[in-house]
């Protein structure tokens, strides 16, 4: 008896099953060496704020933080030397081998990310942990790849299924995570990264509750859904969050370019210099500098920030982030920006607050949150990211309409704007880079 192929039949993904292999076990290894690194962090947020305390209770302290900012930058600006492909955030660099501009990333990155970051960050540069994260995850997945001798193709899966990954762990948001994937990263969807995304996602974040535990990021209150008549006003929060947003991107990458500029300068001398000003506000306060959990907390927690402490937080901060990252060492954007949108939220509050009795403090708290996922969208333009990412990491769902409309707002004042989205520009900087964050396959890094 003749059996003849149903016309109908779905086709199965080549290499598919290798696919999931590769991703579980890269998975796995992303989730510990991402639960371990931010421990490490968390272990550096501490000492760094008994430094400062300690300064402040000695004379002549005062130094003391300043000048090891300095060197902790310095430092990873050093690595970053032996290891180029590790300066800036690494998701400029897993965006370009998705687009086929330069080569996947060697195993040599991880200790480069991992130590290098732990450095600039730690020491209270204005940077995120999801830049090196990411980029971890990615090499994790490439290593994988190769050991078991998959084809280019499903290399370039692995690598940018892991990515996702390591986003996920960073924020302890699989889903985010995943999104972030195919809204930033690819700019689609397919079978085979779908299930090879969620594969790496899923056991990457169940791993690396093993050493940060099984929780949301931050705690935060139970919040009354948003009234309807009320809507209108996060759509103007999202039209001032999109210019602030544009006016972010757009420092960001200039300073980049300056940085590249001063090429006679030595990039360790560049970096300490920007640890020593990073310094100095840390010691002026350690919430207006680092990555910014802390006073992500504060914020989320309904502390009472006077304005004018919030206007001076937001000010440092949106000058900060972007001398930060212009140091070129190991570290991302992602954790700066949600900081700096919870600040921008309480601010928008305190200057509308009067409008209506009905702004109380609910509003505020959702304000904050909002903040958090609209800027993420206005910079970086990935909004089904940022909301996800926020949900996930307060365990909070009753904010997510005034979100959808305020990011929709940012999003669309930022392309009226003509702003491009700000990890484009740090890519066509990468690719075009010769002696910065890489150089095309070509050269042979």
């Amino acid at each position: 008896m003749e059996v003849t192929k149903r016309e109908d039949a779905v086709p199965i993904p080549p290499g598919l099953l290798w696919v999931v292999a590769v991703a579980a076990i890269a998975g796995v290894a992303t989730g510990l060496v991402g639960g371990a690194f931010r421990w490490v962090l968390e272990q550096a947020d501490a000492l760094r704020a008994s430094i400062v305390q300690w300064a402040h209770a000695t004379p002549w302290g005062w130094i003391v933080p300043v000048l090891l900012t300095a060197l902790a930058a310095a430092a990873a600006a050093a690595i970053v030397r032996l290891s180029p492909r590790s300066a800036g955030s690494g998701i400029q660099d897993v965006e370009a081998v998705v687009r086929g501009e330069v080569s996947p990333a060697p195993l040599g990155v991880i200790p480069g990310r991992f130590v290098g970051g732990a450095l600039a960050i730690g020491g209270g540069l204005v940077l995120g942990r999801e830049g090196p994260t990411v980029h971890m995850g990615a090499a994790i997945g490439t290593g994988t790849a190769r050991a078991l001798g998959r084809p280019t193709d499903e290399v370039r899966v692995a690598q940018t299924a892991l990515a996702g990954a390591g986003l996920a762990v960073a924020f302890n948001a699989p889903i985010g995570g995943a999104l972030f994937v195919f809204e930033e990263v690819t700019h689609r969807v397919s079978t085979r990264l779908t299930i090879a995304t969620l594969v790496g996602v899923g056991l990457a974040v169940a791993f690396a509750r093993i050493i940060i535990g099984d929780h949301p990021d931050f705690t935060v209150a139970a919040i009354a859904t948003t009234p309807i008549h009320l809507l209108p006003l996060f759509a103007v929060f999202g039209v001032v969050v999109g210019l602030l947003g544009a006016a972010y991107a757009s420092l960001t990458v200039g300073f980049v370019v300056l940085a590249q500029r001063m090429r006679r300068v030595p990039v360790t001398v560049r970096a300490a210099a920007v640890g020593a000003i990073v310094g100095a506000a840390l010691l002026y306060d350690p919430l207006a500098v680092g990555g910014g959990d802390v006073v992500t907390q504060l914020a989320l927690g309904g502390s009472a920030f006077a304005l004018p402490v919030l206007l001076t937080y937001i000010a440092i901060r949106f000058l900060a982030g972007p001398l930060s990252y212009a140091a070129g060492t190991p570290g991302g954007l992602f954790a700066p920006l949600l900081a700096l949108g919870a600040l921008l939220g309480l601010a928008f509050h305190q200057s509308t607050a009067w409008l209506s009795p009905d702004l109380d403090a609910d509003i505020a708290l959702t304000l904050a949150l909002v903040g958090m996922a609209t800027l993420f969208a206005a910079v970086v333009r990935a909004p089904l990211t940022g909301i996800a990412l926020i949900v996930e990491m307060t365990a909070t769902t009753t904010v997510v309409i005034p979100m959808i409309i305020a990011a929709a707002m940012a999003v669309l004042t930022t392309t009226l704007l003509r702003s491009k989205p700000v990890y484009d520009s740090l890519r066509e900087i990468f690719v075009k880079t010769e002696d910065g964050d890489a150089a095309p396959p070509s050269r042979g890094r």
